[in-house]
């Protein structure tokens, strides 16, 4: 495998640039950077939504175009067209989702190059390209993060990566994947070895600086040389700033980490109280949840003390501060290659405070915290500004650190390097057991992931120690000879690049409340100089007014511009990471009210969870990946002419059924195809009718009756008829059927479980009580009322009341589990007597007469609703308001459904997915004065 870092005689002669030739990659920049530098004149050009807050001139030293800009890209579009290939309708594409589940681990040297939030290892991405595309295609990642999505597009051209996979490589290019088939493993083409070409994008410049370091190649002879040449300089002006005396009296040492704690104040004697000293049990290692204070010996917990606070002058920003009061208490060394440990003495101290009376030369960021919960969490503490978040030696070393690195040719990489140091080098820097008493390791890495929390405990290392480790980790990881991807930084909803031009798109976005990037990027970004224009951010996020439709809305707009650039007929992967409903509820809406359709959805196992996920039981351990198509244009244009027809409805199940896996298997068994459901076809051929505004055109039981008419069906599941050969050929290669899973919640739920048992299983009403009542346990929703067995029976099946034959449904069940009923007529008496009171399904002529009936009698209660004058409804019928919201949509009503919802709890119309729909798409109609 060759090396990323090319030597400089490499990159010192002439460089092709979309189709353009420069005398060197200096004479490149120099040209792009003159082009982006007339744009940021353009007023607008800055108006573009999600446009980042940043000077013209700090926006330009960031930036590397036309592969990177700290700013949206106006080079996308010629970038696009140079490295992609032209829509093209006559050529064909027909690719199942990919339906394995994913397992990838995160000790990949590339992945741990840099953290970050959330990260999708590149592995996985692999997968999922090399699946969906050819060498040369075009994948966009509006959400990039790190841009693992352009590692991976990369990735794909090295075949000792793709081999460990699990994948083979022919001498040709063709890759192959193992196939189980009878026994015995085959192996199958589905694609072909080389790069892909990634659009990188993401509102947070912190995420697109990283992304485009990822994707960038950096001499190595430079890289190292410089991080050794510029730590040399710095170390020479401020190492004494970590210079210790050994306990001897005489060597001197040098500083690996210094662990400051917390001061407070006991709520009996008001004497000072070091956290360190009191509450940590030195031979237990542990913290005490109780202990005495050192004063007047009084029983204290922290929570019972309060703070002693420190007041000084903060040079930086001209005003006297008021802050929480902290001393070192531990300081580990070196001398030579030996460490110690030792409590701060009298040079230390005195060091300490040399260092904290000494202004800061060379610039740093001073900003106030930006407004939100996370980023101002620690104002009752006095973190206020950016640089409160460092301790005064570290602030003085990494400002002058980052003013050497500005000036060097590899410096966004060193810039890099330096700014990931920032997980060990703040005051978050965590410091716990077993870290305290091994004198080999330094304090716990990093901060609590997803948050700004100060410790009582804090671990301060020495950033020459730090920087040095990570460039060593840097320059160990990047073994692949990457080119440039293209990168841009703003809203995505607001990306020019051509329609019908991506050939594949993954997205890991945000979702819901679950980290506020913004807030957590800011103290990178405040370094970068250019910040997050968090507008347009797609987050829950109560400090900045964004409500779940809020979310919603602004996810639909992301979905809807990558449904804009895909190519028809061409995928989407969506990796979801949720644990609440409404949120999964909303990410389908947008995905339906953006065009797409959901196809399939596995898992992303990770393997080693987040610091939330490992502690958190409620935390979801594996990821979901939901794989949406965009219809081909020739079921968009046969659906405009039909004009929502019946003809149209088999029109999409035939489309959508051809998108969908034909086969799962999982550890040898097949499993169940959840979107092969009749049920699940249903709502998506409904949700399709919606989008387009048309009414749909027949009942459920209507269409359940044309599926077994017009589609194969086996094992609850429905197939065309050239897939149905492939899933019984693997049908008969295993011993069991796969098993559908129910989870009964609410009505719509309970009448699906019971459709399912009745089918199999006949039954007097004592007979499914007891089954029945098991189902509704602590799944049920909230809101939802729970509906009487009796009512629903009567309601959606038929009794069998002991006249006339036994209905064919009930007499098959009796003779197959009953030797004494076999082969009897349907009349007979015996057969008769076991059959009377049995509830069964009727059959599809019957069932449509149900159907209206109980329509009629949930609109009925619908009224009952519109008639409420109350402020809240705590207790309804689902089915009851999802029959009202279709009768008024189907009626241009779009009014009632506002108005009802109002009434509606709003966990309740969170978290479900049909009357959330009617209800965003009813108020889009009434904005719209439709």
């Amino acid at each position: 495998m060759s090396d990323l870092f090319q030597n400089h005689a490499a990159k010192s002669g002439p460089v092709e640039c979309l189709g353009q030739t420069f005398p060197s990659d200096e004479a490149r920049r120099e040209h792009y950077l003159k082009l982006l530098a007339e744009k940021l004149k353009d007023p607008a050009f800055r108006k573009i939504e999600g446009f980042p807050v940043g000077s013209d001139e700090d926006i330009l030293a960031l930036s590397d175009p036309p592969y990177y800009t700290a700013c949206p890209n106006p080079f996308i579009e010629e970038f696009v067209r140079h490295c992609g290939k032209s829509y093209d309708s006559s050529v064909s594409y027909s690719k199942e989702p990919f339906a394995a589940d994913v397992s990838e681990g995160k000790n990949d040297p590339i992945y741990n190059a840099h953290s970050y939030h959330t990260k999708v290892p590149h592995k996985a991405i692999m997968r999922y390209i090399l699946h969906y595309t050819q060498p040369g295609d075009v994948v966009f990642d509006g959400f990039c993060g790190t841009g693992m999505t352009g590692v991976a597009a990369q990735l794909c051209s090295d075949r000792s990566v793709v081999t460990s996979l699990g994948y083979r490589v022919e001498a040709d290019g063709t890759i192959l994947e193992p196939r189980q088939e009878d026994g015995k493993t085959t192996w199958k083409a589905f694609s072909k070895i080389g790069a892909r070409h990634a659009v990188l994008n993401d509102l947070s410049t912190a995420a697109t600086f990283i992304a485009y370091n990822y994707n960038t190649q950096v001499d190595s002879l430079d890289f190292d040389a410089q991080a050794k040449r510029v730590l040399g300089e710095v170390e020479k002006k401020l190492g004494w700033m970590y210079e210790t005396t050994h306990t001897d009296g005489v060597a001197k040492g040098r500083i690996n980490y210094t662990v400051w704690s917390d001061v407070f104040t006991c709520p009996e004697c008001a004497g000072e109280v070091v956290f360190w000293d009191a509450a940590v049990d030195q031979v237990g290692k542990r913290i005490l949840d109780e202990f005495k204070c050192p004063h007047c010996s009084a029983q204290i917990t922290k929570r019972s003390l309060d703070r002693a606070w420190a007041t000084l002058f903060d040079e930086s920003i001209k005003q006297t501060v008021r802050q929480a009061k902290q001393v070192p208490v531990l300081i580990n060394y070196s001398v030579g290659k030996s460490r110690f440990e030792k409590t701060p003495d009298a040079f230390d101290l005195q060091l300490v405070e040399r260092i904290a009376a000494k202004p800061v030369s060379d610039w740093h960021p001073s900003e106030r915290m930006m407004e939100g919960g996370e980023s101002r969490r620690n104002d009752p503490i006095g973190m206020t500004h950016v640089h409160h978040f460092f301790t005064q030696r570290n602030l003085h070393v990494i400002s002058t650190l980052m003013r050497q690195i500005t000036d060097q040719a590899a410096s966004p990489l060193l810039k890099l390097a330096l700014l990931d140091c920032f997980s060990v080098l703040t005051r978050m820097s965590r410091f716990r057991a077993p870290a305290w008493f091994d004198k080999s390791t330094g304090p716990m890495k990093g901060w609590t992931a997803g948050t700004l929390y100060v410790p009582s405990l804090q671990g301060e290392q020495n950033v020459f120690n730090a920087f040095a480790e990570k460039v060593e980790m840097i320059r160990r990881a990047y073994k692949a000879a990457l080119k440039s991807q293209c990168v841009t930084t703003g809203h995505n909803a607001s990306i020019t690049m051509p329609a019908n031009s991506a050939d594949y798109v993954f997205f890991d976005p945000p979702f819901g409340a679950n980290i506020n990037y913004s807030e957590l990027n800011f103290l990178w970004e405040s370094w970068l100089k250019v910040i997050t224009n968090n507008k347009p951010e797609a987050i829950e996020n109560k400090a900045h007014k964004k409500s779940l439709d809020d979310y919603r809305h602004l996810m639909t707009a992301c979905f809807a511009e990558a449904y804009r650039i895909l190519k028809p007929g061409r995928w989407m992967t969506i990796e979801f990471s949720n644990t609440q409903a409404s949120v999964w509820n909303a990410i389908q809406i947008a995905l339906q009210e953006a065009g797409f359709v959901v196809a399939n959805v596995s898992a992303l196992d990770k393997k080693q969870g987040s610091f939330k996920v490992v502690t958190t039981t409620t935390a979801v351990k594996q990821d979901l990946v939901i794989s949406a198509y965009k219809p081909n244009g020739g079921l968009e244009d046969r659906f405009a002419k039909a004009g929502g027809s019946e003809d149209s409805v088999w029109d999409f199940v035939r489309t959508h059924l051809s998108y969908l896996p034909t086969v799962k298997v999982k550890a040898g068994d097949l499993e169940f195809i959840a979107e092969r459901d009749p049920r699940i076809i249903f709502d998506r051929m409904v949700a399709w009718f919606v989008r387009h505004n048309f009414p749909v055109p027949m009942s459920t039981h209507e269409f359940q009756a044309g599926l077994t008419q017009r589609f194969a069906h086996r094992d609850g599941m429905v197939f065309l008829a050239d897939q149905v050969a492939e899933y019984d050929r693997k049908r008969a290669q295993v011993a069991q059927a796969p098993q559908m899973e129910m989870f009964v919640s609410d009505e719509r739920s309970a009448i699906d479980w019971l459709t399912d048992f009745l089918k199999r299983r006949p039954s007097t009403y004592q007979e499914v009580h007891t089954d029945f009542i098991s189902q509704l346990g602590a799944g049920w929703k909230k809101h939802e009322s729970k509906p009487e067995l009796a009512a629903l029976l009567e309601d959606n099946f038929i009794q069998y009341d002991g006249t006339g034959e036994v209905p064919s449904q009930i007499h098959s069940y009796l003779s197959t589990n009953h030797k004494d009923l076999r082969g009897l007529e349907k009349n007979s008496p015996a057969l008769v007597a076991k059959a009377k009171d049995r509830w069964y399904v009727p059959d599809p002529n019957k069932s449509q007469d149900l159907e209206k009936k109980r329509e009629k009698a949930l609109l009925k209660e619908f009224d009952h609703y519109r008639a409420f004058t109350g402020r809240r409804l705590k207790e309804f019928r689902l089915e009851a308001l999802r029959a009202g919201f279709r009768a008024a949509w189907g009626n241009k009503d779009y009014q009632t459904i506002i108005d009802i919802a109002k009434k509606v709890p709003d966990e309740a119309l969170q978290e479900d997915e049909k009357l959330l729909t009617l209800y965003d798409l009813a108020l889009t109609r009434t904005e719209d004065g439709l």
